[in-house]
């Protein structure tokens, strides 16, 4: 994922992790909409790649570590 937003405003903040979310999973009418809020709040909305850069399901969340194996 990409970092944190850089804003003060928490409503804005709140509309771009909406948005990445969205993106990430191809909603692109939702993305739309939220970019439609974004701009009624006087924020550009960023610029997409085009493409999904969501982490791979198998991979672990940043920060945890993995089940460590038990001994017996």
């Amino acid at each position: 994922m990409t970092d944190a937003p850089q804003t003060d405003d928490p409503m804005v903040a709140a509309l771009l992790r909406e948005r990445e979310g969205y993106v990430g999973r191809g909603m692109d009418d939702r993305v739309a909409q939220v970019d439609e809020q974004l701009r009624l709040r006087g924020v550009t909305p960023p610029a997409d790649g085009g493409t999904s850069t969501a982490p791979s399901r198998s991979t672990p969340p940043k920060g945890r570590r993995g089940r460590a194996t038990e001994k017996a």
